[in-house]
């Protein structure tokens, strides 16, 4: 038994969409264009920092400096901050771009009803209308009423790629999207780290100039006494005085250093400075082991690059759907539906109207607007290539910098520690040569400010290594990896 002639001709375009499906789009398949390489980095062979079992830096590399209130920190700040939110946010609606090219593919589906009075003219006689509404005049000839109710169905066969570079393109841009958020989220966590890392050395400068104000007023103590004695001049007891007030003044400056860090962070975890306090902890955290890396590893590891590649594939994309522009679009049309002149038999088998077949259309004429669409496309793909090798570039010097900052200061600081050394026993020396009366007390200040600034100086290049520790594990990539791109629930097909 043939179907219908109705079905056969519904049956016909299903069988053209069938064979389209298996057309090719138009416009460029994205290729990773060739950027800057190297096959280490120019300051890896010297990098000693660290040689640790497991070759990748992991997600929560902060957990690396074991300071239980810095994990805290980055927790409330992976939740709380507002920079955070703002890309959160972007971030969603590009994946509602994805859903809204996604449904391209799919038919439309629509419903009108109404009703309408139409009149033509002829004739200067008056006229009843059913409804008891008396037309005369030119309108009175012919007057009629119709109702109608339609449901109409189109859709958009993709035979030149259209819909489908579309979606290309807003998949990519949605995945840099992501990439984009990776990145400002690796970025605030190393700015609380090393915010967070400096406010712990100052805590440990603190320790030490207020230690060293104690003893500072034990000397003035003596250095009274012995001049109460007879033993020494008024002029040292000067001397000791100014040393003590000097070291005070530098123990109060660094409170508003403090404060300044503390501040830093309370608007990185999303609150008032007024409402974050952090307590002093007894002890420094210790420089991480940080595993090393290669320089085409940061393809795969930063979430910059990722972003980059995938604003290029977005814009490679748009040159197809550019060049789809130049094809007719071919449409699929669908209407079925009521129409009658009387309310009482409207929704009736005689009353019943449809229509169904396909639709071309093509602009003949548009003033070179498609080409200089192509062109456009064509040249922001090559605005994001060149901006993909300069991240790329910057990414390599970044881990360079990092690397080479870190040896030197590791190198500084054996030295500045043997100057420490030093200096301690040099201290104990003149004290000693002090209180046997060999020296002036004048030796024994001096001496004492080189040992507290050598100190000091310590303790800053130890901040320095600090700092640039977090530097390196973000331009490593902060144990991101690209295949963490989406989440699972995320992660769907290109094609629909």
């Amino acid at each position: 038994m043939s179907p219908p002639p109705l079905c056969r001709l519904a049956l016909a375009p299903l069988a053209l969409v069938v064979l389209l499906s298996t057309g090719c789009a138009v416009g460029p398949d994205y290729q990773r264009p060739e950027s800057a390489s190297s096959a280490q980095f120019k300051q890896a062979a010297g990098w000693k920092i660290a040689n640790p079992a497991d070759s990748q830096l992991p997600t929560a590399w902060w957990q690396l400096y074991n300071d239980v209130e810095l994990n805290q920190l980055i927790g409330r700040l992976n939740i709380s901050n507002q920079n955070l939110a703002a890309a959160q946010a972007q971030y969603l609606q590009a994946r509602a771009l994805v859903s809204k090219s996604r449904a391209g593919f799919y038919p439309t589906l629509g419903s009108n009803a109404g009703v309408k009075r139409t009149g033509q003219g002829g004739g200067s006689s008056t006229l009843s209308t059913a409804d008891g509404i008396n037309v005369s005049g030119a309108n009175a000839a012919n007057i009629s009423k119709s109702y109608d109710l339609n449901l109409n169905a189109a859709w958009e066969l993709d035979v030149w790629g259209k819909l489908r570079r579309s979606l290309e393109s807003s998949d990519a841009s949605y995945q840099a999207s992501a990439a984009d958020l990776a990145a400002m989220r690796l970025s605030l966590q190393s700015q609380l780290t090393q915010s967070y890392l400096q406010l712990r050395v100052l805590d440990e400068q603190t320790r030490l100039l207020e230690a060293t104000v104690v003893a500072y007023a034990r000397s003035l103590k003596v250095t009274e006494n012995q001049y109460q004695a007879g033993i020494v001049p008024k002029s040292d007891v000067s001397q000791a005085r100014t040393q003590l007030y000097s070291t005070q003044a530098q123990t109060i400056d660094l409170q508003w250093q403090r404060a300044q860090h503390e501040n830093a962070i309370a608007v990185l975890v999303g609150v008032a400075p007024s409402e974050l306090k952090i307590a002093v902890q007894p002890q420094l955290p210790k420089i991480p082991a940080i595993p090393p890396a290669l320089p085409s590893q940061l393809l795969e590891r930063r979430p910059d690059i990722a972003s980059a590649e995938r604003k290029m594939i977005a814009a490679n994309a748009e040159i197809g759907v550019a060049q789809a522009a130049w094809y007719p679009d071919l449409s699929l049309v669908a209407s079925g539906g009521y129409n009658s002149s009387s309310y009482a038999d409207w929704i009736s088998v005689p009353n019943r109207v449809w229509s169904i077949g396909p639709q071309l259309a093509l602009t003949l004429f548009d003033g070179g607007a498609r080409s200089a669409q192509v062109d456009s496309a064509a040249a922001g793909y090559q605005q994001t290539v060149a901006q993909y090798r300069q991240t790329v570039l910057d990414s390599f010097r970044e881990v360079d910098d990092a690397l080479v900052q870190l040896q030197v200061l590791e190198q500084e600081a054996t030295v500045q520690q043997d100057a420490v050394n030093a200096a301690r026993e040099a201290l104990q020396l003149v004290t000693n040569q002090h209180q046997a009366g060999t020296i002036d007390y004048n030796s024994v200040v001096s001496v004492q400010t080189s040992t507290l600034s050598n100190e000091r100086s310590a303790l800053s290049i130890l901040g320095n290594r600090l700092t640039a520790s977090v530097q390196l594990i973000a331009a490593l990539g902060g144990g991101w990896q690209a295949s963490q791109l989406l989440e699972q629930q995320d992660q769907q097909a290109l094609q629909p």
